[in-house]
């Protein structure tokens, strides 16, 4: 999603308040932007499609002025996204829900960034969880995670959420690791994993940071000692500095040819997507090489 909406280069105006880099409030300023990429991904042979709100918690949103609004935010961007899915009629399309951190590290005694409250944080979470649940959110997605404490704590908003809302739903936990296998603070694949595998989740992957191939090692682990289905959503590979600017530059069909290798050597492995740098032509390249098993 980010990676298209930038591709649109969009201007302080486009933001509600003219608040840029707002990017999930472009689906109340530029609905019809949010919309085309959704189909963009759909067209391109994409069984789901993330909502635009990784940064819709209450936390972030409070920086943009909306954080009162949190359920009915989400609820607003669920169901523009629902409503694309709809129009398809081919094979079922499903929104997942997505949910980025709050920015805050709660496992560290960082005077900044770990000083908020963990009751405040996981609410934060309940409330956006909620709002997408309400929205027809057909799954929740903890994504781009950093600091394990703060997925527990999503995961128990989660789980509130879906009480609250006598709706049960999917959810899926997305750790971010560096090119040694390890999240921001230290923490390894293997101790991310334990921790949250005995939570009520339903998927356990990893997406950002790195590119696929940097991912094996720890899809490898997972593979072979988890109990849940494997996500694997990685970069166009590891991003390089162009002037300042971040740059992916694998190609969809080298990318395609990656994780279609991953397919054949991990039975675990149920989902395969793109993250940073990655656009329709990578997802088509991905459908081409799942439509091909199937011949």
């Amino acid at each position: 999603m980010g990676t298209q909406i930038q591709s649109l280069n969009p201007q302080p105006i486009d933001f509600p308040n003219d608040q840029d880099g707002f990017n999930d409030g472009l689906t109340v300023t530029h609905r019809e932007w949010i919309r085309n990429i959704h189909k963009g991904y759909l067209d391109a042979g994409a069984d789901c499609v993330e909502t635009n709100s990784f940064s819709s918690n209450t936390i972030k949103l409070d920086e943009y002025g909306f954080g009162h609004s949190t359920v009915s935010f989400n609820k607003n961007v669920a169901e523009l996204a629902k409503s694309v899915c709809q129009e398809y009629t081919d094979t079922p399309r499903y929104v997942i829900g997505s949910m980025g951190p709050t920015g805050y590290l709660p496992s560290t005694n960082d005077p900044d960034l770990g000083q908020k409250p963990l009751d405040e944080i996981s609410k934060a979470f309940e409330l956006q969880a909620t709002g997408l649940i309400q929205g027809g959110a057909d799954a929740l997605l903890i994504e781009t995670s950093q600091d394990i404490l703060e997925v527990k704590l999503a995961i128990e908003g989660s789980l509130r959420a879906q009480k609250s809302t006598q709706r049960r739903v999917p959810i899926i936990v997305n750790a971010t690791l560096d090119p040694y296998g390890r999240m921001l603070l230290g923490t390894p694949i293997q101790a991310a994993y334990t921790t949250v595998a005995d939570m009520g989740i339903d998927v356990f992957g990893l997406n950002c940071s790195t590119g696929p191939v940097e991912m094996t090692p720890s899809i490898r682990w997972l593979n072979a000692e988890s109990s849940h289905p494997i996500l694997v959503v990685p970069n166009a590979g590891m991003p390089e500095n162009d002037n300042g600017v971040a740059v992916y530059k694998m190609k969809p069909d080298e990318m395609a040819s990656i994780l279609d290798d991953f397919l054949d050597k991990f039975s675990n492995l149920r989902i395969i997507g793109g993250c940073c740098g990655t656009n329709p032509k990578h997802i088509k390249a991905m459908r081409e090489i799942i439509d091909s098993r199937a011949k």
